[in-house]
């Protein structure tokens, strides 16, 4: 069957995280992804290791998990970009291509003649978009931008963590790179939907995209509570501002996650706990009551829920229509059932490792399936197949464009 993007064919000029992801989005939608890498070294997160993915025999490969996550379906070339045949080259395959992915700093690109009004005088048809840290304009272009620093800088470490004055309580960062993740999925919507514009126009555009634009966008609602009242949002640990009981809870022998939405709710889950007296209290009645007595409320029911083992309340809150959960590890969250069901988990293979355990897309098409077309590439796998194939290169031209491995490009 036909995936929804067949037809376009992207130059990922991408590393990390940020742009690979985008990157990997659209070649699971059906693109052609050709991720140029600097010779000899390749994409930072080749060596973010350990762990590592293991080769046939059980050794490690020079290729860490970390990069694995962000780079399926795509073929590696290796270019020395610094290079005059480098740059001819990545022009020339320009021509030839639907998208640009890059992420370098702000000007750097136009050194290299590899900028987006370069390459569109090339391919007036291109849709070029650009990841930085701060965009393109502003007083803060220039600076590099780290997923950890936006987070703080951008407000979300702000709303995340226990409170100042509680046990653990401090700003903290998110488990995992949200920052970068979410740039990968706003740069994904937008080349998107610059190729709907120049379906219908004909023409090619330039997107600038930031990570601290996105930082702060993605806030939601917390912004709208900050310009609505003028009164910055505290951290509430796992605790809900509005709602209460809406957190987490130690069981008698892990933690779970409880998540009161209203009184109804409430009743059934004093009930199910031995509490109705927690119903009648005229401070706990409603849920208005129960934000403004909060302390006095969790303090009772932190030993209610202590009395008894998370399946015991996982069971009967369930049953009873209390919204509940556990707090999994990743151990027990390829272990779920519905995990399994939905098949989260696909193993692709790769010559050198047999299959490669991967996170499929949750994009799900009744008519036009993503697909998982090729693993994660070895560095420069398909140097050869790419110039040959698509610019008719030689021997002499692929060695030209490599130039010496050891030389910087980026």
């Amino acid at each position: 069957m036909p995936s929804p993007l067949d037809s376009i064919r992207v130059l990922d000029l991408t590393r990390v995280l940020a742009g690979p992801w985008c990157a990997q989005n659209l070649a699971d939608l059906g693109a052609d992804v050709i991720k140029i890498e600097r010779p000899g070294a390749g994409d930072d997160t080749r060596s973010w290791g350990p762990p590592f993915l293991k080769d046939r025999d059980g050794n490690d490969t020079t290729d860490a998990a970390y990069y694995l996550a962000a780079n399926r379906g795509k073929r590696s070339v290796t270019i020395d970009i610094s290079g005059a045949p480098g740059q001819q080259a990545i022009r020339e395959l320009a021509l030839h291509c639907d998208v640009v992915l890059e992420n370098f700093k702000v000007g750097q690109l136009a050194g290299y003649g590899l900028d987006y009004a370069s390459l569109r005088a090339v391919n007036p048809r291109l849709v070029y978009c650009s990841i930085t840290g701060f965009g393109q304009d502003g007083p803060w272009a220039q600076r590099p931008g780290y997923d950890f620093i936006i987070q703080g800088l951008g407000g979300l470490m702000s709303l995340t963590g226990e409170a100042d004055d509680q046990p653990g309580g401090g700003p903290q960062k998110v488990g995992v790179a949200v920052s970068d993740l979410m740039t990968g999925m706003y740069a994904t919507q937008a080349v998107l939907a610059a190729l709907l514009h120049r379906e219908r126009t004909g023409e090619g555009q330039f997107i600038d995209l930031a990570l601290l634009d996105v930082q702060v966008a993605m806030l939601a609602n917390m912004n709208t509570n900050y310009l609505v009242s003028g009164e910055p949002p505290r951290r509430w640990g796992n605790a809900h501002p509005n709602i209460v009981p809406y957190q987490t809870f130690k069981t008698s022998d892990r933690w779970i996650i409880v998540a009161v939405g209203n009184d109804g709710q409430y009743r059934r889950f004093c009930e199910i706990g031995g509490c109705p007296e927690l119903v009648s209290d005229p401070r706990f009645a409603r849920n208005a009551g129960r934000v403004r007595n909060r302390e006095a409320l969790i303090a009772l029911l932190v030993p209610m829920m202590a009395a008894q083992p998370a399946d015991y309340w996982l069971e009967r809150l369930e049953a009873a229509g209390v919204p509940c959960g556990p707090i999994n590890d990743l151990d027990q969250v390829f272990r779920n059932p519905q995990v399994r069901a939905r098949g989260l988990r696909i193993d692709v293979p790769r010559e050198d490792a047999g299959p490669v355990p991967l996170v499929g897309s949750p994009m799900r098409f009744s008519a036009t399936p993503v697909s998982y077309r090729r693993a994660p590439p070895r560095l420069g796998e398909h140097t050869n197949e790419v110039l040959g194939e698509i610019l008719g290169y030689d021997a002499a031209q692929i060695a030209a464009v490599m130039a010496d491995p050891g030389r910087e490009s980026a």
